[in-house]
């Protein structure tokens, strides 16, 4: 392997930057990640309305479904690259893809031109998480690294809440400057994301050594083959059947290219997309896996919590994301508190552990809401999650960044972020399969016991075109539950306690996977954190590297000047000995002029 050095304007990578560069540089960054992490939950509660104004809403799943699978399967593609290329070129090329395809998603006159080109901007969000993680990882030792990191995790969090929120907004609003509201979904990310590119451009100044390695595109090939049919799946599983034909094809095509994918990780070695040696550290790992439930916990919790609001407590969309702030703050307090308290011990494995038991105890708090349950003993709920998810989000992340080497850390950095949308998607997908396949079962069970409830008689008694439209709607199927706002309260209310029902066996089952993640959490051995950053452990390295080249080299230069002088002596040639210091020395100068 041949490496070229280039070294733009700033700060050599040996040198440590102040807290001031820092925080410029984390500003763009930041920006960045906003933007990926907000385009993974906006377009939830807008789907709808993009549907009816494009004239297919039965193609909607696929709108979400593009965006997962090549943000998915592009992390690691980028930051296997970025560790050959460098970061800055391709966190840019990230957000220029990103940006291209956010205006294009604008323009969208169909469903599917839509799905496509969510498809295209998907590409450039999964770059930006991983690369800028790597950044991070870079220019800051891993103990003060925490601190950084947890900044970049509440926003990363923050905006996958706000998501939700957003979109209601703007899908709720018939017309902006011309255009659609849904449209500025797509179209408000333009300015922000060429605000980050100036940024960026301005003041993230990298020393990058150029490293000649193949690059592993059968791996990323088979990545997709592998992944795309199980999230598709995931996706589709509810309504095509999971024992369908079209599922178990689903099913062998992607366990064919993930057994694939691995074989070509073997014969690949150091240049594969994700190197298997990677995984012979516990630490890294068992973090990997915890990463993964983490996850499908979060993103999965994400997708339930917000219909119960929607649904049984009437919010609109945009409220519900607004009653999401309890988890928000926790998440955020406990974030930035973790990286400060890393910063300051060293030590990180605690964090993981206390944060999984918290998930645990939320998770199971959630099991008892209901449909009469007080707003604050939901937000209380909310926030124990939101903090022991806090605790748990970038202290994994720093513990895979810790157990690879520094020529790794952009590979590390597009794990945890590979890990965790493979998780957050199979778990949304899952756990909302769960909801809807148990809530008609668990909706009818209720009305079958209101039948005997003289609040509700009388209600039928009075309202009979109302209890004519339920049970029209309930045959239906619950693709619509807008018809709940005309009826009286004793009629909705045993909708309202089955859809509840419903919503506790799912958080039941988030609750019994999470106490794999506090398993796991134990299980995690904590690696001393480097007090040195990505670029200066790769710059020692290199030093390293090279001093013991050149003693190697002195050294097999005097060993054969040593053997040419007792050469010479052994065949008379000359008129006295030889001096063998004086061949020697000529020979290493020798030596020193080639080189």
């Amino acid at each position: 392997m041949s490496a070229t050095a280039t070294r733009p304007a700033g700060p050599p990578s040996d040198e440590a930057l102040s807290h001031r560069q820092i925080l410029t540089i984390l500003s763009g960054l930041v920006l960045g990640m906003f933007l990926a992490a907000l385009d993974q939950t906006i377009v939830s509660t807008a789907i709808k309305t993009i549907g009816n104004d494009l004239n297919d809403l039965s193609a909607q799943a696929w709108v979400t479904t593009a965006f997962l699978i090549t943000s998915t399967i592009a992390a690691p593609l980028f930051g296997k690259l970025s560790d050959i290329y460098g970061r800055k070129r391709l966190f840019m090329l990230s957000i220029v893809i990103f940006v291209l395809g956010s205006a294009l998603c604008g323009l969208s006159q169909s469903m599917y031109e839509l799905a496509g080109f969510r498809a295209f901007q998907g590409i450039g969000a999964g770059g930006i998480m991983p690369l800028a993680l790597a950044v991070i990882g870079d220019i800051i030792p891993p103990r003060e690294r925490a601190r950084y990191q947890g900044y970049m995790m509440a926003v990363f969090a923050s905006a996958s809440v706000l998501g939700p929120v957003l979109g209601g907004l703007l899908s709720g609003t018939d017309s902006f400057l011309g255009a659609a509201g849904w449209r500025w979904i797509f179209y408000i990310n333009v300015p922000i994301a060429i605000f980050a590119l100036v940024v960026i451009a301005k003041v993230l100044h990298l020393d990058h050594v150029r490293r000649e390695r193949r690059i592993d595109w059968w791996g990323s090939v088979l990545l997709a083959v592998g992944l795309v049919p199980l999230l598709i799946v995931a996706e589709q599983g509810q309504s095509w059947g999971w024992a369908s034909v079209d599922s178990f094809a689903c099913y062998l095509v992607g366990v064919a290219g993930l057994a694939l994918f691995i074989w070509v990780q073997q014969r690949m070695g150091n240049d594969a997309l994700l190197p298997l040696r990677l995984f012979r550290s516990a630490t890294f790992s068992v973090a990997a896996a915890q990463v993964t439930i983490i996850g499908a916990a979060m993103f999965g919790g994400l997708s339930v919590i917000p219909l119960y609001l929607q649904i049984v407590k009437g919010a609109s969309p945009t409220k519900s994301g607004l009653l999401l702030l309890p988890l928000v703050a926790g998440l955020m307090i406990a974030s930035l508190g973790t990286g400060q308290l890393i910063a300051r011990t060293g030590r990180y494995k605690i964090f993981p552990v206390v944060g999984s038991v918290l998930m645990v105890i939320g998770m199971g708090l959630m099991i008892m809401i209901g449909a009469d349950t007080a707003l604050w003993q939901t937000d209380i709920y909310m926030a124990i999650f939101g903090v022991g998810l806090g605790l748990n989000m970038q202290s994994l992340v720093l513990a895979m960044q810790n157990a690879v080497p520094a020529e790794d850390m952009g590979v590390a950095s597009a794990a945890s972020t590979f890990f965790r949308s493979v998780g957050g998607t199979l778990g949304t997908a899952i756990f909302l399969s769960i909801l809807f396949s148990l809530a008609g079962s668990k909706i009818t069970s209720q009305y079958t016991k209101a039948a005997t409830n003289p609040s509700y008689l009388a209600a039928a008694k009075a309202h009979p075109e109302q209890v004519a439209s339920l049970h029209q709607h309930l045959s239906g199927g619950l693709d619509d539950t807008s018809f709940l706002n005309g009826l009286v309260k004793p009629l909705t209310h045993p909708f309202f306690v089955g859809f509840s029902d419903a919503g506790d066996v799912v958080f039941a089952v988030v609750a019994v996977l999470l106490l794999l993640a506090v398993v796991f959490s134990t299980m995690l051995k904590e690696v001393p954190l480097r007090l040195v950053s990505g670029n200066q452990a790769r710059a020692q390295a290199e030093t390293v590297a090279a001093s013991a080249a050149d003693a190697a080299t002195g050294t097999d230069v005097a060993a054969a000047a040593a053997s040419a002088s007792a050469s010479a002596s052994a065949s008379g040639e000359g008129d006295s000995d030889p001096d063998p210091q004086e061949d020697s020395v000529d020979a290493l100068r020798s030596s020193s002029n080639d080189r």
